[in-house]
Formats: C-alpha cells, structure tokens, sequence
C-alpha cells in the first residue's frame, strides 16, 4: 500500500467537501441566519486540512486496486467527520454520535434521522443535510474522477470500488468520460425535477431539498411530516416518478438518448424486472389496504404507490404512516428494502442486478441437477454471459448482506427495540432506505437509541452503500503488506 498516494488523493476529495460547505456558507449569509459561523468554520478546517494532504510528495504511478479501495474508504470516512462539523459548531445535536449518524445517513442517502424537531432547524442548516444525499447519490468518488482529468485507469480502480452495482459500466472509453456523462444526466434530471415541483406549487428552496433527496434517493424532508405535508397529488405524483427514474439504471438513460430511441429501457431484463417487482407490490398493497377498508380511489392507488416505490428505491419518503397499515402490507415493504433499485442506479440494497443472477443461476442449478453435463449459462443484460467468478462474486455478496443483517439484528436485540424494530432498524440502514418500523417507523426517528447503536447503524450505513467488499478489504492484513 502506497500511503502517501493514498493520503494525496484524500486530500484533493476533502478539499472538495470543503468546498460543498461554502454553499450552505452562502445561503446562511443570504437568509441572515447564525448558522453561517459554523459553516465558516467547518470549511475552514477542512479546507486547512485538505489543502496540504492535497501537495503529499509522492512518486507518480497508477493507482493499484488496493490503493482504490483506500482512497474510496476513506473519503467517505473522512466526508462523514467533515460534513458533521457544521453541525457540531451550530449546536444542531448534543452529542458527536447524533452529528455522525446524520451525516453518514445524509452521504450514504439513507435517510434515517436523529433530528426530533426538523422544522425548528436553519434553512442552511437543512440544505447542507440534503446536500449531503445529493452528493453521496451519484458518488463522491464519481464527481471526483469527473474534475481530475490525471487519474488515468486509476479513476477505474476508484469507480469499481465505489459504483454500485456487480458491474461498473463504461459508457465511454475513458473513465472520466463515463463519469462527467453520469454526473451530467443525474443534473439535468435534478434540474427537470425542481422545475415540475415549482410548477406545481413548491416553494424554490423546498423544491431543491425535495429533489436532492429524490435523485439520490435518500429522503431528508424540510417537514416533520415529510412529504406528507404537502396535501398536493400532483406534487407526490411528480416524486413518485422521479424516484422511479432514480431507481434506473444511469447508464440507460445515455443509450436511450445515444440511439432516440424512448423504448431502449424495455429491452433491459434488469429494468423490466424492477419495474414488475414494484407493479406486483403496488397490486398486493392496494388489495390488502382495500380488503382492510380503505377507501377505494386515486388517493389510495397514489398511497400505496408511493410508498412502494419510496421503499424499493430505497429512497425512505413517506406520506403515511405506512407502520399503521395491515401486517401483510408492513411485511411485504420490509421485504421489499432487501430489494433496492437497478444496477448503476443511486439506489441501494442489494439491487435488482444481483437478485436477478441468483434467481437465474438458481434455475440454472436446478437444470444442472436434472442433467449434470449440460451447459446452462448465466445471462446478464449488459454483460451477456455471465462468468462463473462474478457468479460466484454476486452470490458471495449477497451471503454477506444477510449475515450482516443477521448480526446486526442480533446485536441491536440488545437495545429496548423489538425484534421486529431490531430488524427492520438493521434493514433499513443497511439497504439505505431510511425509515423501519416501529419505534424507527415513519412517524418516529432513531434519536432515542443508545450512542453504541447510532454507531452500530452509521457503519452499517457506510458499509451497505459501499457494497460491503470495499470497506471490509480493508480488515485485511494483505490489504496493506501483501
């Protein structure tokens, strides 16, 4: 492991994050509110920091694998101590477990909060909070290979440790070509989305937020109520979509563009099948809902939808409390946060790429076991034949995930949760979704659990949104000597 590279790279990522807290720095200013003192610190002490990490000395060379893995750890490690300074110097939580938790929910776009009063917090305050969801959605490390035009294969290294998904995807033969197309596509549906919520009624600022914790699927909300608050069908409808397109794979929207063809989405497996698994769950939560007495009509189809949608894009916004609703709807939606969106997409989980390979390479052992000489490939959309070590890499993952899920479930036993609030708390943080049940439902936060389990939950949310592999690598002795 070569540390000084290591330690440059981390520079020039932090010295970005300082930057980003400028925003809120100026907004702060523009609505005259105290909190621009925190801010100023904040990026001074980053900016101070990264600056001379940035001119390490360091001899020149590609960056290896291992270093890929380290450079990405870290600058999520080192986003979350950053991004939790402004609110440590503005007094927004009263203890440094509450600001990280925030901040690596706010980074990893998982949504899960600590804040009991969202409301009575600063505009600049709740911007810097979103802000986080809309960096972390498309990727720290993304826009970072997208500026720096001198990481070579590199930025590869970097992308593969960070992207999520089995497969990272080069749109273009150069790394940062693919990167800056992705960043660009992630924009101009951000900006298409602010533009509907202002048409619709939302005020400039809270169109912003809203959107920021749409496309990166994360779901910080400037209301208690969350988007709940909003009593507009067309401002859930328009949500409801753009969280459906965040839960896409990127790379599909550059093709669809690339060949004018609007109907290049339904040649993707992938995409057909996220698409069925969240018709199926709409289908099954509107009749249990009706069958439970709920009012027929658009307001419940536009309900169950939402919150559908929400859960499997792991977004985590809600407009009810979905927690009140029958127990097969509940069950159905803790299911649905193992799902998560389509490879290549901000969404997180395990995605819709990876149960996809299970589920063929099942049907595929099934016919093996039938005639064992046959030869039954694994396809995959956007890879054809799926070869056996990424088979073997996916299934692994996946056993991963659910014995993390195991562990941590047991572990937050140990809380005054429930079981069934231990698992969905473990589940929903995680598969970056957000809101469990329970007493971390929909209508509640995590603020009342103990400073061990906001930690427990932080590093659950780090290690779900970077995949698992690139944060536990780094446990590994041959990580650093080998």
């Amino acid at each position: 492991m070569r540390c000084r590279v290591v330690l440059q790279l981390l520079g020039k990522v932090i010295i970005l994050i300082g930057l980003a807290l400028l925003i809120p720095l100026v907004l702060a200013l523009y609505f005259r509110e105290k909190d621009w003192l925190a801010f100023t610190y904040s990026a001074a002490i980053t900016l101070a920091v990264g600056l001379p990490l940035s001119y390490w000395p360091c001899h020149n060379g590609e960056i290896r694998r291992r270093e890929g893995y380290a450079v990405v750890a870290l600058s999520w490690v080192a986003a979350a101590i950053f991004g939790s300074l402004p609110y440590i110097f503005a007094g927004t939580f009263p203890n440094f477990a509450d600001a990280i938790f925030e901040t690596i929910s706010g980074f990893t776009t998982t949504g899960a909060s600590v804040m009991t009063d969202i409301e009575a917090h600063s505009r600049s305050i709740l911007f810097w909070r979103s802000l986080t969801h809309w960096l972390g959605g498309m990727g720290i490390i993304v826009l970072f290979v997208a500026l720096l035009s001198q990481l070579g294969s590199g930025g590869v290294q970097m992308l593969q440790a960070e992207a999520p998904g089995p497969v990272t995807e080069k749109i273009k033969p150069r790394i940062q070509e693919t990167a800056i197309i992705l960043w660009l596509t992630y924009i101009i549906l951000s900006a298409l989305e602010i533009l509907l919520l202002l048409f619709s009624g939302m005020p400039l600022y809270e169109a912003v937020v809203h959107t920021f914790g749409t496309m990166a699927t994360g779901g910080f909300s400037t209301k208690n109520a969350s988007i709940g608050y909003y009593n507009s069908p067309l401002i859930q409808w328009i949500i409801i979509i753009f969280m459906f397109l965040a839960g896409v794979n990127f790379a599909l929207y550059y093709q669809a563009v690339k060949l004018r063809n609007p109907f290049y989405f339904w040649l993707n497996p992938e995409f057909k099948l996220y698409s069925a698994i969240i018709l199926a769950a709409f289908i099954i939560i509107v009749v249990d809902l009706s069958l439970a007495g709920f009012k027929p009509g658009e307001n419940l189809l536009r309900m169950a939808a939402f919150q559908v949608v929400s859960i499997v894009t792991t977004t985590g916004y809600a407009t009810v409390d979905f927690d009140q609703w029958p127990n097969l709807s509940r069950t159905l939606l803790l299911l649905l946060m193992f799902v998560g969106g389509c490879t290549g997409s901000t969404g997180g989980s395990i995605k819709v790429g990876r149960l996809m390979v299970l589920l063929k390479n099942g049907i595929a052992e099934l016919s093996r076991a039938v005639h064992p000489h046959a030869v039954v490939p694994v396809r995959f959309s956007n890879v054809g034949i799926v070869k056996e070590p990424l088979v073997l890499n996916i299934l692994q993952f996946i056993g991963f995930y659910l014995l993390l899920f195991a562990l941590g479930t047991l572990l937050m036993s140990l809380t005054p949760l429930k079981l069934e609030e231990a698992a969905s708390a473990v589940a929903a943080t995680l598969g970056n979704v957000g809101p469990g049940l329970g007493a971390v439902g929909p209508a509640q936060n995590y603020a009342h659990l103990p400073a061990a389990a906001k930690y427990l939950l932080s590093w659950l949310m780090l290690v779900g949104r970077l995949e698992i592999y690139t944060i536990l690598v780094l446990f590994l002795r041959t990580t650093w000597r080998g």
